[in-house]
């Protein structure tokens, strides 16, 4: 669905990533890994159209592209959902979940919110996702963190995504509510929906990875399948490989 060939990206003299080869098939949950400052973020800004790569080529459907805008990447299926969720905690579950492409009847300039309409599709949807809120009317800030997340997956997916990118969606999460969005980070893998899981967390990436990648100062440090790493592995080039082991012996106490 999306294929990165060779793509970099500069700001003026600073190089953010560089040889970015990532392919994102339908189906699948691409892991990207990386510490801070690894180049997670600006990938996910070329990916989601908020910034024009510099060198190499990008594909969608197997057309070369260059996006302009978001919304360019978003009439080609392709969402991002953000740590900050682009939520308003005191609206309703289902303002939230309309916002900004809400349902009108009627003729322009008195159209009116089709609020019916409204409640009944987001209630609808979230129990696709297996998502049950106790009430669609309460204010989406008395939902979990966890469950606020699964939200915006639901709104994504509902609005026609076919490449879900997710940024860093446990990371302010405690272990029960990582666990609750992991399940449905499966689940619209299971929808046929491509999935970009940006992370700092191996163990969440092992659980519904099927392919990983790891990056380091804006490079690829490692690409592998699913079945040619090992967690160890991906935790060792996470936490920083033959640096950690070069670090460890340096510290080594002595006998």
């Amino acid at each position: 669905m999306i294929e990165m060939t060779g793509v970099g990206k500069s700001y003026g003299p600073i190089r953010a990533l560089r040889d970015i080869d990532l392919r994102v098939n339908a189906g699948e949950v691409t892991c990207v890994l990386g510490d801070n400052g690894a180049g997670k973020s600006t990938l996910i800004k070329i990916m989601s159209g908020l910034h024009p790569h510099s060198s190499g080529v990008l594909e969608v459907d197997g057309r070369e592209t260059v996006f302009t805008s978001p919304r360019q990447a978003l009439d080609l299926g392709i969402a991002t959902v953000y740590q900050d969720l682009a939520v308003v905690p005191l609206m309703e579950v289902w303002r939230n979940f309309f916002l900004g492409s809400e349902l009108t009847g009627g003729r322009y300039p008195l159209a009116g919110l089709r609020i019916r309409d409204m409640r009944r599709i987001a209630d609808e949807e979230l129990r696709k996702m297996g998502i049950t809120v106790a009430d669609i009317d309460q204010p989406i800030g008395t939902l979990s963190g966890g469950q606020r997340q699964c939200v915006a997956i639901a709104r994504a997916v509902y609005f026609g995504a076919r490449v879900l990118i997710l940024d860093e969606p446990t990371a302010a999460l405690g272990v029960r509510q990582s666990g609750v969005v992991l399940r449905y980070v499966a689940a619209a893998r299971d929808q046929g929906i491509g999935v970009v899981f940006i992370t700092h967390n191996p163990h969440h990436a092992y659980l519904v990875g099927d392919h990983f990648v790891v990056l380091k100062l804006g490079a690829m440090v490692l690409d592998a399948r699913r079945g040619t790493v090992t967690l160890e592995r991906l935790t060792a080039e996470m936490a920083g490989g033959a640096e950690l082991a070069e670090l460890a012996e340096q510290l080594r106490r002595p006998a």
